[in-house]
């Protein structure tokens, strides 16, 4: 069954937003079709050690891949497009989230749906609230 999906962008680092660019191109060839995504705002990092400010930006789509699939592709993709993961909240070239996979709630090993501080970030939820207004006003009365 096919899945709507809410997806975060973050890039810190080289060309940033040629890499938010290429994380859509690439989620779109890999099972993910996009049907709306927000404004790129750029924003300060919050967390982790001082680097430059991010550009940030919010994705609406449908899948089939089910939510553990779509996390592997989500950082496979992080990983085709060069993320490394050194440090714990450092730059990267790419960042994607899974912020809401429908109505799903989910805890696993390495997955927690809804994503467990995206209504703390307004980088999130500013984007979020472009696309999709009513999704905003829902989880803020949670």
């Amino acid at each position: 069954m096919m899945a709507t999906v809410y997806l975060a962008l973050g890039s810190n680092l080289g060309d940033r937003r040629r890499y938010l660019q290429r994380a859509i191109e690439e989620l779109k060839s890999n099972g993910v079709v996009v049907r709306k995504v927000s404004t790129i705002i750029e924003t300060f990092p919050v967390g982790g050690p001082p680097q430059d400010k991010y550009l940030n930006a919010v994705l609406k789509a449908y899948t089939f891949l089910s939510p553990e699939e779509l996390y592997v592709t989500t950082r496979s993709i992080e990983h085709k497009l060069g993320r490394v993961r050194e440090i714990k909240n450092g730059p990267r070239v790419i960042d994607i989230d899974i912020l809401l996979y429908g109505d799903l709630k989910l805890v696993s090993r390495r997955l927690v749906i809804p994503h467990p501080y995206m209504i703390e970030r307004e980088f999130v939820m500013k984007p979020l609230e472009e696309i999709d207004p009513n999704i905003v006003v829902s989880l803020r009365t949670k």
